[in-house]
């Protein structure tokens, strides 16, 4: 098979990364042809200061090569990523619960990827035939008035495809309704009041990925099935002021002891949660080892802000 060129615009887009990465980034190809795009063609396989971006299926390789450097851009340019530091104890539903509200982070994240992409070119008639078909190949058809266990699964892909189509999206809705009836109107509900906020800044796109985590917890309750509980599990990288980050722990968040094990150590954990309505995890820590609770405890309240996520290795913006 011959050797995958990527076009001019990827090839700039590869540069763009590399000069904001303190390493080197690369692509290699595989060279399995599914016949649709999907956005798990891709991964990132991390070896020091070295990241080869995977891109395992080449239907589309300038697609998928750009979509998966343009994450990498978002999280380069300070915009919250997710991290996940909590177990269940169930390995099987720690990693459904990974897969789901990282797809659901990935909504909101579309907005700007997806954008990018179609400014450059790197979304035509074709890859949007190929999305399609990768949606189809995902899901199956509602059954009528029913919920089932791929509903969860129906509901993200149909707002990925809100996303990806933006104002072609009346092209494709008569489908989508008669198959998805269900998640195409949940998904319509949600992303219309998602729309009401644009992003600007990562500010603002931590506070709607937050607010996606909000509004789809309030759909999965509708449906009586199985809440993410994202703003629990998941925690999201935080942006700062200056003079935010001079402030004391207490003054920002409150930290509570959870009903899961934080991983690395596998101890009851505890989340410092932001104070406010958000209450977004936005750092977790294991049951301290050689101290009393209420010392331990006392002293983190009255750390700096700074001093704490620095010590804790926890990425953090800072707001312009």
């Amino acid at each position: 098979m011959a050797e995958i060129e990527i076009n001019d615009e990827v090839q700039r887009l590869l540069q763009d990364v590399n000069d904001a990465f303190p390493g080197e980034v690369r692509l290699h190809f595989g060279k399995e042809r599914s016949g649709y795009v999907r956005h798990d063609q891709s991964n990132q396989l991390i070896n020091g200061d070295k990241i080869l971006v995977e891109v395992s299926d080449v239907t589309a390789p300038d697609y998928t090569a750009s979509h998966e450097l343009l994450h990498m851009l978002l999280a380069l340019k300070g915009f919250p990523q997710l991290f996940f530091k909590l177990t269940t104890g169930d390995e099987d539903a720690d990693q459904q619960l990974m897969f789901f509200i990282t797809e659901l982070y990935d909504v909101v994240a579309h907005e700007i990827v997806v954008s990018e992409q179609r400014k450059h070119g790197l979304i035509d008639t074709v890859i949007e035939s190929l999305f399609l078909n990768g949606i189809h190949e995902t899901i199956t058809p509602e059954k009528k008035d029913e919920i089932d266990p791929m509903s969860t699964l129906r509901l993200l892909m149909m707002m990925n495809a809100i996303v990806f189509y933006g104002d072609k999206i009346d092209q494709y809705s008569a489908e989508f309704e008669e198959s998805y009836p269900q998640a195409w109107q949940a998904a319509l509900d949600i992303m219309t009041k998602l729309d009401e906020r644009d992003i600007k800044t990562p500010l603002d796109f931590r506070r709607k990925v937050i607010k996606a985590f909000k509004l789809f917890d309030g759909q999965m309750s509708k449906w009586g099935v199985a809440e993410l509980h994202s703003m629990e599990f998941a925690t999201l990288g935080s942006v700062f002021s200056e003079r935010q980050l001079r402030l004391t722990v207490r003054q920002l968040f409150q930290i509570f002891h959870a009903d899961l094990d934080e991983k690395a150590t596998k101890t009851r954990a505890y989340i410092g949660l932001s104070i406010g309505e958000e209450q977004q995890n936005a750092f977790v820590l294991p049951t301290p080892k050689n101290k009393q609770s209420d010392e331990y405890f006392r002293e983190l309240y009255n750390k700096n802000v700074k001093d704490l996520f620095e010590e804790l290795k926890m990425p953090y913006s800072i707001r312009q």
